[in-house]
């Protein structure tokens, strides 16, 4: 299960909160020790920038060719 969190600012420490729907989907507890897969979600046009050379393409046809060679989930 994905879950898209914001970070905090906990003293000299950062923090997620896990929304309700993963607390009880995997019925978390206070003081449980979890492990966490950490993906930073990246600028989609960073990855796009300087992908394709210039060429008479319509745009839709680049555009599909684009999301086929990325791994960004915010593409799909």
């Amino acid at each position: 299960m994905a879950v898209e969190v914001k970070t905090k600012q906990w003293g000299n420490s950062i923090g997620i909160v896990i929304p309700i729907e993963a607390v009880e989907r995997f019925k978390i507890r206070p003081n449980e020790s979890l492990v966490i897969e950490i993906n930073k979600k990246e600028n989609v046009l960073k990855e796009l920038f300087g992908a394709f050379k210039h060429n008479k393409k319509p745009t839709e046809q680049m555009l599909k060719e684009a999301r086929k060679g990325f791994k960004s989930e915010w593409l799909k």
